[in-house]
């Protein structure tokens, strides 16, 4: 029997359906779609042990993967868990009972005259930052199932990638539209984000959310302990970061009559916290991946925005996945073969 359609039409009209279908399951699988994100960027991360561990030294491979994915549940799914469900808890609470914080403003207001806010819109601002936290974070706030279907979707695509993973990369190659220089570059810079973005970047946070919470229990702060929990996931934010924690603390306790205090924060954040920051990436930017920090600043923004917590890494990704790709086309399109990557 003929067929109506010519080669190129069937050609055109198939891969028009594998699009679709491709579109379909990404929109299916949309509020998941973090899981299998955060299952590449852990392969990327954990890549080396397995080579090290299976390629070199012939270990185990299903053992080295199980031993990989108790890793990633013990240092990374359930402290974060923990810890960002301490912090929505403590938004909550402020929220529900703002008395503390409006004490604290009242106390600023008749120091300084200024009139700061009222006690509606101090509940409101609370509110609304946890609510938008909470987008960001899987925490108990919102649903324990679907934060374990993530979780389980994580490990699960970490599972076939570590032990399928001849034929994962052999895949790679095979069915993306990139020659093998373009994918080269292209896994450089995927190496160079993930070292950037995750690696140097919870490095980062973690010592400046130390010196942070030091500093505020060195100079009396309450719930210090709390507070720098709050400057590690502050500290991911370029620009800003923990001088949202300890820049606050400082106005508290002047508010609370302690002026050596809240000078001796603000001394120990401008002269030391800010400064081992700068220094730590300038070090961490040479050694752990070549990253613009406008690239970071604004795949932070745009990565967040869409996925979530997730969006620190992927967004970045994005940006500089772009830089690569225009990069390709200039070259291709100097040689006189534009469409060839």
């Amino acid at each position: 029997m003929e067929n109506i359609y010519t080669p190129q039409q069937r050609h055109v009209l198939l891969i028009a359906a594998l699009l679709g279908l491709a579109g379909l399951i990404v929109v299916g699988l949309a509020q998941y779609l973090t899981a299998f994100l955060a299952a590449g960027i852990l392969f990327v991360v954990f890549r080396p042990w397995w080579v090290a561990l299976v390629h070199k030294r012939q270990w185990n491979r299903r053992l080295v993967t199980i031993m990989l994915l108790l890793v990633t549940l013990v240092t990374l799914v359930i402290p974060f868990y923990a810890l960002s469900s301490l912090l929505i808890d403590r938004l909550v609470a402020f929220a529900r009972h703002p008395e503390q914080i409006l004490n604290v403003l009242h106390r600023l207001e008749r120091a300084t005259g200024f009139q700061i806010t009222q006690q509606q819109n101090v509940r409101q601002l609370l509110q609304q930052g946890a609510v938008q936290v909470s987008r960001w974070l899987p925490t108990l706030a919102g649903s324990a199932l679907n934060f374990l279907v993530i979780v389980g979707l994580m490990l699960f695509t970490m599972y076939y990638m570590f032990m399928q993973e001849d034929g994962f990369l052999r895949g790679l190659h095979r069915y993306l539209p990139f020659r093998n220089q373009t994918l080269e570059e292209l896994g450089d810079s995927l190496k160079n984000n993930v070292n950037a973005n995750v690696l140097g970047q919870v490095l980062v946070a973690l010592v400046q959310a130390l010196l942070t919470g030091v500093t505020l229990w060195i100079f009396g702060v309450p719930d210090a302990l709390f507070w720098t929990v709050v400057a590690f996931f502050m500290a991911f934010l370029p620009v800003l970061g923990t001088p949202l924690v300890w820049g606050p603390a400082a106005l508290y306790q002047f508010s609370q009559g302690a002026n050596t205090q809240g000078i001796g924060i603000l001394l120990v954040g401008f002269i030391v916290i800010i400064n081992v920051d700068n220094l730590l990436r300038i070090v961490l930017a040479k050694r752990m991946g070549d990253i613009h920090p406008l690239v970071t600043l604004v795949g932070l923004v745009l990565g967040v925005e869409i996925f979530g917590i997730i969006g620190l890494v992927v967004g970045p990704l994005l940006v500089s996945y772009l830089l690569v790709l225009m990069q390709v086309f200039r070259r291709e399109n100097r040689l006189g073969r534009p469409g060839s990557v």
